[in-house]
């Protein structure tokens, strides 16, 4: 069986303006860099073209997996069940909407010799305002809340060794904590900068409600889990 070096994972929700450039943006980033590489692309219970556009990747390209669930579930389920079903060495995420550029993930690359877990980290953000407003105070309170250190955890590129995945027990909301979530579980995390772009397709999936109380809800949750961690060391 071949060796997978790097499962590159994105969660989809009505994206069909989109897929084919985020396959030709990916595919385009790794060959010549990566010999043996997978694409999974997560559809969320898409209500557009995107399960339909999906399938037509990947009966091109046996590189590409397609899991379609049933219903929406939201954007934790759909990172979380891509992470489990990944079987690469190396573990990307990236957003569908093309604002990460998936050469970032090279820039991220070498922290794996000294880290376990690389957070990108958007230097410049294309976005607006009230976004980049209510993205900074969100990630002010979480990491109020958790003592943790992580400037952008809401960035979408990540890049992680495949234990870190196979890690994680998620649940709803927990996809903006995962460089907090790797620390408790044990693992070395960074923070890098990387790039990013303005949307060129689709909408923002959330709003000012979504990243603000319910970010809030979900850093509480996790600052009590931080607490609970049992921690313990056996003697030689």
């Amino acid at each position: 069986m071949t060796m997978i070096e790097l499962s590159v994972i994105a969660p989809i929700y009505n994206e069909e303006e989109s897929l084919d450039a985020l396959y030709a943006a990916v595919t385009d980033a790794l060959q010549g860099k990566i010999e043996h590489y997978e694409i999974i692309l997560v559809n969320d219970g898409s209500v557009d073209r995107s399960g339909v556009l999906l399938d037509e990747l990947a009966a091109r390209d046996p590189r590409v997996r397609v899991l379609h669930f049933k219903l929406n579930c939201g954007q934790t389920a759909a990172v979380w069940a891509g992470m489990r079903s990944a079987i690469g060495k190396y573990v990307a995420l990236i957003d569908a909407d093309l604002q990460t550029d998936p050469n970032d993930i090279f820039t991220l690359m070498p922290y794996m010799a000294e880290y376990d877990f690389a957070n990108g980290m958007r230097v410049t953000r294309r976005d607006t305002l009230v976004k980049k407003v209510s993205s900074r105070v969100g990630n002010g309170v979480r990491n109020w809340l958790t003592g943790d250190t992580i400037y952008d955890t809401g960035c979408p590129m990540k890049l992680f060794k495949l234990e870190v995945a196979q890690s994680f027990y998620l649940f709803n909301g927990m996809h903006r904590f995962l460089p907090t979530l790797a620390k408790m579980n044990g693992f070395k995390v960074i923070e890098v900068g990387v790039n990013h772009r303005e949307r060129q397709y689709g909408v923002s999936k959330y709003g000012v409600f979504n990243r603000a109380f319910v970010g809030l809800m979900d850093a509480i949750v996790v600052r009590w889990l931080k607490k609970r961690t049992i921690r313990y060391e056996i003697k030689s």
